[in-house]
């Protein structure tokens, strides 16, 4: 890698080829990963799935993941991070809907606050996100449990899980954007 080009051979020779990510980019995607899964795995209380499953504060890295580092290391470390503790929990089963569902929410909450760095932005992106968080463990829950009623009873759990993350991270980004900029 030279200049932010990652350098390819081929049968032509070397061939410069836009990098997707760089050194910095991966790192802070690293970091970000490790602070979901510990978030969602130490900072959680359980209930029964069809009663919201695991209400945990997983969703604060991935908020503040996705309004300072942008869409790809918030989906990514949203839904690694989070998957990763299902699959080393009793959540097993879940894993395959959160690593869709919460990298899906990653990324739109990352696209949304890529457009304006406005308190009013932001809100809409937790707001989407935790549509997006509700709807997507919806559908897979009627799948498991083969029902359309049985979901409805993780919905306020789901629900609350993001809005408070996202209250959280409302209060603090401020202070986290100010540090930010001086390690930039």
């Amino acid at each position: 890698m030279k200049d932010g080009i990652t350098v390819g051979i081929n049968k032509e020779g070397v061939k410069p080829v836009a990098a997707k990510t760089n050194t910095k980019e991966m790192a802070i995607t690293a970091v970000f990963i490790a602070l979901t899964f510990v978030f969602t795995a130490l900072l959680n209380v359980q209930f029964p799935a069809t009663m919201g499953g695991l209400i945990h504060l997983g969703n604060i890295p991935l908020l503040v993941a996705a309004i300072l580092y942008g869409k790809r290391c918030a989906a990514i470390c949203g839904g690694v991070g989070m998957a990763a503790y299902d699959l080393m929990s009793n959540w097993a089963i879940y894993a395959p809907c959160t690593l869709i569902d919460v990298a899906l929410m990653g990324y739109v909450a990352g696209l949304i606050c890529s457009k304006s760095s406005k308190t009013r932005t932001r809100v809409i992106a937790i707001i989407v996100a935790s549509i997006i968080k509700v709807v997507g463990y919806y559908v897979y829950e009627i799948f498991l449990f083969k029902s359309f009623i049985v979901p409805l009873g993780s919905v306020p759990g789901n629900l609350m899980q993001v809005l408070v993350a996202g209250a959280i991270v409302m209060a603090i980004i401020t202070p986290l954007e100010k540090q930010v900029k001086h390690v930039r």
